[in-house]
């Protein structure tokens, strides 16, 4: 049978149908945007000037931030900017172009925080041999390879995506281009594509959420060999990593390893982890890390120097 595809715009219901609403969400969600990335590009550039932060710790800080950036960069303008609009639409092409980046850049924040996991079992379990197991050269390939993990669960998304044929309607239950919203709209039977898919992002979340709980949970057991200050510290920068963990993989899991629903919820939980939680991780990283938060008073005091 010869693919059918007549339709190239896509109309996008958004968040809320109350014009008043929708520019009480503008307000409100622009500001988290540009706090997203001000924020985030402030950690990259602090650790990226200061010598005090090239550990292997911050490295994968600072590639977190970057993937920030792109993640939230992907969903958020469009969204804003149809909040003013009054119909919102976006081409096939570039409601394709959305996932691919939006799933790309989801998955290696994924596996970012999972190899953030097992740098601080290696700086905790095996302290004598950390500086060797955790090298600048096994650093840069551990987020090279967090970029290709996600490159390749893109590309797999987006090659079953495409063949599918679209003869109408043309409007998406979303305020963004995923998946799901998008497969109700296929002529055709997509029960085979929605399954691979659940499988695809909800699956490989299960596993690197399980990836992560066993890794903690060894750190834990091992901290009881501890000082009491090591314990301490050693708690702290745990503590902001599981807190930026719970907030990602929460909401993820809620929307992939289900069937998929129209419901108002579904919209809610994505708001969260597209615009609020790019927004919420450079804060909880550096109140809880006196070294960051030192080296960006440190740049901020060379600034003003160089200014008077």
């Amino acid at each position: 049978m010869a693919r059918i595809n007549n339709v190239t715009e896509l109309t996008i219901t958004g968040l809320f149908q109350d014009p008043e609403v929708q520019k009480v969400c503008f307000v409100l969600f622009l500001p988290v945007y540009v706090a997203t990335v001000l924020g985030n590009g402030l950690i990259v550039v602090t650790v990226s000037i200061s010598k005090s932060l090239h550990s292997p710790m911050y490295i994968f800080l600072s590639s977190l931030s970057l993937v920030e950036i792109g993640y939230s960069s992907t969903v958020v303008p469009k969204f804003i900017s149809d909040l003013l609009a009054k119909v919102k639409t976006i081409s096939l092409k570039g409601c394709l172009a959305q996932i691919f980046f939006f799933h790309f850049l989801g998955v290696a924040e994924t596996l970012l925080l999972v190899v953030m996991a097992y740098d601080r079992y290696v700086a905790i379990c095996k302290p004598l041999h950390y500086m060797n197991i955790m090298s600048h050269q096994v650093c840069h390939m551990l987020v090279a390879g967090s970029w290709l993990g996600g490159l390749i669960h893109s590309i797999i998304q987006i090659l079953i995506t495409i063949p599918l044929p679209f003869c109408g309607p043309n409007v998406i239950d979303h305020y963004f281009c995923d998946l799901q919203p998008l497969f109700k709209l296929a002529c055709t039977d997509t029960f085979m594509e929605g399954v691979i898919v659940m499988a695809n992002s909800g699956l490989a979340s299960i596993i690197s959420l399980l990836i992560l709980i066993s890794s903690y949970v060894t750190i834990l057991v091992n901290l009881r060999n501890h000082s009491v200050e090591g314990r301490r510290k050693a708690l702290s920068t745990c503590a902001s990593h599981i807190i930026v963990v719970t907030l990602f993989f929460g909401p993820a899991i809620f929307l992939y390893l289900r069937p998929s629903s129209t419901f108002t919820e579904d919209k809610l939980v994505a708001v969260f982890y597209t615009v609020i939680t790019p927004m919420l991780n450079p804060i909880i990283y550096t109140l809880r890390n006196a070294e960051v938060k030192n080296a960006m008073r440190k740049l901020w005091g060379k600034k003003n120097l160089e200014t008077e």
